[in-house]
């Protein structure tokens, strides 16, 4: 089992709750069209409808100031956590990972925020 996999009996039983935004909407639909997943239009909207936008708080995200990203495209993850003021970005992107922290945002990877939800229960 995929640890990330893991995340998701916490976030569709509301232990957790993601927050995204269109930016990165449009970014999950883009990459469910990757040929390896196999999925039509219909089940990618679908999926979206049913599985995600059910269990997640839509945001607006303001544009932010953080230092020169190595990845541009990640901006989007952090300009939605920040503006969302929640405490934890659950990445398993590297470029993400090594920056630690912006404003109050602690980014970790599934696994820290595993152990994070297990020492709460």
């Amino acid at each position: 089992m995929y640890p990330a996999s893991q995340l998701v009996p916490a976030w569709q039983g509301g232990r957790l709750c993601p927050v995204v935004s269109a930016k990165i909407l449009e970014e999950y639909v883009r990459v469910l069209a990757y040929s390896k997943f196999k999925l039509t239009s219909s089940e990618i909207l679908s999926l979206i409808e049913e599985d995600v936008l059910p269990f997640v708080d839509t945001v607006r995200a303001k544009p932010i100031s953080v230092p020169t990203l190595r990845d541009p495209d990640d901006m989007k993850f952090l300009a939605c956590a920040v503006s969302a003021r929640v405490h934890w970005l659950v990445s398993g992107d590297d470029d993400l990972l090594s920056i630690g922290k912006v404003e109050l945002v602690e980014i970790v990877s599934v696994t820290n925020f595993l152990r994070h939800l297990k020492q709460k229960s």
